[in-house]
């Protein structure tokens, strides 16, 4: 064999060599890229898993699951908060019927309890305490929503409580008038038709039946309902400002809670000392200790429901929450007529289903014309339309 010949020969021998080399190298480089494949699709599957299992006080659960238990709680937090409501304000305690007519002290209870969770909240989330907004403004918010809650306690004097229930639907009558006169938002014809509907419902209700408490003290109910009307337009302005601070200063909930709440307690403070009542509060408390286990479990559970309800829009959208709240509304007021004797005619009856039905109604519409995914329902509190009203951070939702 020549040389030339025994040359080419090596060369060939080499070339095979290198074509085996580099299909090893591209066999190699594809089980890489296999084994890549499998670990991100594993990785993006337990994701997946993740994401629709979700966790609730730590337990991985799934989507379903855990909104049936979102919801089971906040229809339980606010069951509560309006027996214990009704009980303390409407039936007397002791021997003597002694009547607890302090309603700041509740205020003052509830807001000590939602200023230590908010603060304890944004320290979980190491967020700072500081606050950016002027605190004027929070005072101004603290003013209004002080006079409100005020005026909600006291109605349930004079008015029974599923009344009181049916009047709240009717909030956003005053959040319409007073959002656009400030000139911050635009409605559509929808919401006025659904305004008109809730305010005729209302006029109804109380047009048909007898609404004032049963029992503990005769009360006037139009006296009642003029102070449900003062609570609707005070709690209309706060809520209208609130959302302004929302969006003015891009704050979170925790945030806002903590300040509108802290300036709410100042004034109820200085006002229980300056009249007062609280030493008188104290006192009946003491002689009556049931009524101070009645006000703290009510502050506790007007916080949590409030805890929940962001919960709720966060991860299910506004839909679940207006549906919940309905369903709330309605065991509300039959657990009530049961509990406290507040018998309602058919027209009542009658009159409650369209005002209730109506605030469900114009949630769906809202849902539809404003919602083409998940994550713009999560956003619907700061639409247009003011069905639900998600801005609150305090009691008597």
């Amino acid at each position: 064999m020549s040389r030339s010949t025994r040359a080419k020969q090596s060369a060939a021998v080499e070339a095979i060599q290198e074509v085996d080399t580099e299909q090893g190298k591209e066999k190699e480089k594809a089980l890489v890229v296999e084994e890549v494949d499998e670990i991100l699709d594993a990785d993006d599957e337990k994701k997946k898993n993740v994401k629709d299992a979700g966790t609730i006080f730590g337990f991985s659960l799934p989507s379903h699951v855990r909104m049936v238990i979102a919801c089971s709680g906040l229809v339980a937090c606010f069951l509560i908060y309006g027996i214990l409501q009704e009980r303390l304000m409407t039936v007397p305690y002791g021997l003597n019927g002694e009547m607890f007519i302090f309603s700041a002290f509740l205020v003052l209870n509830n807001r000590i309890v939602v200023v230590l969770v908010a603060a304890g909240l944004l320290m979980a989330e190491g967020q700072s305490v500081v606050t950016s907004v002027p605190l004027f403004k929070f005072m101004l918010v603290g003013f209004t929503n002080t006079i409100a809650t005020l005026c909600q306690y006291e109605a349930l004097k004079h008015i029974s409580f599923p009344t009181q229930t049916i009047g709240k639907c009717g909030k956003m009558i005053p959040v319409m008038v007073i959002s656009v006169f400030l000139g911050t938002k635009h409605y559509k014809v929808q919401d006025f038709v659904s305004a008109l509907a809730i305010s005729l419902g209302c006029a109804m209700f109380i047009m048909s039946g007898d609404t004032s408490p049963q029992q503990g003290r005769e009360g006037e109910s139009v006296f009642g309902v003029l102070l449900m009307i003062v609570y609707l337009s005070l709690d209309g302005f706060t809520s209208t400002m609130q959302e302004k601070l929302f969006h003015d200063y891009n704050i979170s909930s925790n945030e806002q809670m903590l300040y509108v709440n802290l300036a709410s307690g100042i004034y109820t403070l200085i006002y229980l000392l300056g009249t007062g009542q609280m030493s008188e509060a104290l006192l009946f408390t003491i002689a009556h200790p049931s009524s101070y286990a009645a006000a703290l479990l009510l502050s506790i559970a007007a916080c949590c429901g409030q805890i929940t309800i962001y919960y709720i829009i966060k991860n299910f959208g506004a839909l679940v929450f207006a549906t919940t709240m309905v369903f709330r509304h309605v065991v509300s007021i039959v657990l009530s007529c049961i509990v406290f004797f507040h018998p309602l005619t058919v027209y009542q009856w009658f009159a409650g289903s369209i005002v209730i039905g109506t605030y469900y109604v114009n949630t769906i519409w809202k849902r539809k014309r404003n919602s083409t995914a998940f994550s713009e329902e999560k956003d619907e509190a700061t639409n247009d339309s003011p069905l639900p009203d998600l801005s609150r951070t305090w009691d008597g939702v």
